[in-house]
């Protein structure tokens, strides 16, 4: 560890004396409160506290902070490459926010299942690096240059070299996944990751379709984000050994709990607070991704409205939000989607209720919770 000057903390009004290793881990004198520097290579640009990456810190995930430290440690510990250049892009990507829900929902799904290694928290890293891959590809695809509020990758240090880093948490995520011993778990994840990117090309191949149905819709979001919390949850069950029947009830919670997720993320794009969600309102809409509310205010409109939402999709800036969400209020295009997103948390809901009550339990039916009601 290497002793540093104090520094101001970009994330609260408070300086703090730091040592960093070379994973980014800092610690704040006598205090537990520990957290991260991200450097981009030009100097400190964000500070981010370990515990941010839970979702909004309701109480009853506050039992889980052991179970989140764990994971970010082992996060951390499995960026060891002899390419340096990897662990820094590495550590920008995975270690500067996010929920954890993806490890979260796998070692939930194991401990629910009956199986208790020691090696839960570094299995979970494999769902985590498959996430940070997608969202280095995407940064990429999309031209990003904010992600939860800090600059992407890609732009700090261009595209070729973030996909391959992409390339490499792929690589170490089958890495991984190997050491489970189990050969179900490998087939598993050679279908999502091809479901994944079935996904990605089917999002890019629809950018800026107006036309864009709704069973379309729901065809990709499936593929880009259900699946891969639907094979956390059913690695969780193949580890410990659950019967077929109980195995498909927890993909399926992942599967709809993921469809859930996806939902909300598409309408916090018109009404959430940037500042929380770490990126401009209508960003979707701007980079060309058609939406559940724009699909359902498109097929509702009369023709002047229609016309209307049509242009201001064809050039969106936030300027315009004002006039979209106008459109999507006036036919009730952001309930629908709220109604949709609840329909399928009631889904997720119903799926646990084959298994009996246990702390896990009570866990999945408060992210189940949170999730629908989340603000970022």
């Amino acid at each position: 560890m290497v002793q540093g000057k104090t520094r101001q903390a970009a994330a609260g009004n408070w300086s703090l004396p730091w040592r960093t290793s070379p994973l980014g881990y800092i610690s704040i004198g006598a205090n537990t409160r520990a957290g991260l520097l991200i450097d981009n290579g030009k100097g400190l640009s964000y500070f981010y506290h370990l515990e941010d990456s839970v979702m909004g810190r309701p109480r009853i995930l506050k039992k889980l902070d052991k179970e989140l430290a764990e994971i970010n440690r082992a996060l951390a510990a499995n960026l060891h490459t002899h390419v340096p250049f990897i662990s820094q892009v590495g550590q920008h990507i995975l270690l500067s926010g996010g929920k954890r829900i993806r490890p979260l929902l796998f070692v939930l799904a194991a401990r629910m299942s009956g199986c208790r290694g020691n090696h839960l928290a570094d299995f979970s890293t494999i769902f985590e690096y498959l996430h940070a891959a997608t969202l280095l590809h995407d940064d990429v695809v999309d031209a990003a240059s904010v992600r939860r509020g800090i600059t992407t990758a890609n732009t700090i240090w261009g595209n070729q070299a973030v996909i391959l880093v992409g390339d490499f948490l792929l690589a170490k995520a089958l890495s991984l996944a190997v050491t489970t011993d189990q050969l179900k778990v490998l087939q598993v994840l050679a279908q999502t990751t091809t479901l994944m990117a079935e996904g990605e090309i089917l999002q890019l191949l629809h950018a800026r379709n107006l036309s864009l149905s709704e069973p379309e819709y729901f065809d990709v979001i499936i593929r880009k984000t259900a699946v891969l919390m639907a094979a956390a949850c059913q690695v969780g069950a193949i580890l410990g050994g659950l019967p077929a029947e109980e195995e498909e009830a927890l993909r399926q919670f992942g599967l709809n709990l993921g469809i859930t997720y996806q939902l909300v993320d598409d309408i916090l794009d018109f009404v959430g607070d940037e500042r929380k969600l770490g990126k401009p309102v209508i960003n979707d809409l701007k980079e060309g991704r058609i939406t559940l509310p724009v699909i359902h205010a498109l097929a509702h409109a009369d023709s002047s409205d229609r016309e209307r939402l049509t242009a201001l999709a064809r050039d969106a800036t936030p300027d315009k939000a004002p006039e979209i969400l106008a459109i999507l209020h006036t036919y009730g295009s952001l309930d629908y989607a709220r109604e949709r997103a609840r329909h399928y948390s009631s889904e997720a809901q119903a799926n646990l209720d084959c298994f009996p009550d246990s702390p896990e339990k009570t866990y999945f039916r408060a992210i189940t919770e949170e999730l629908l009601k989340r603000s970022y």
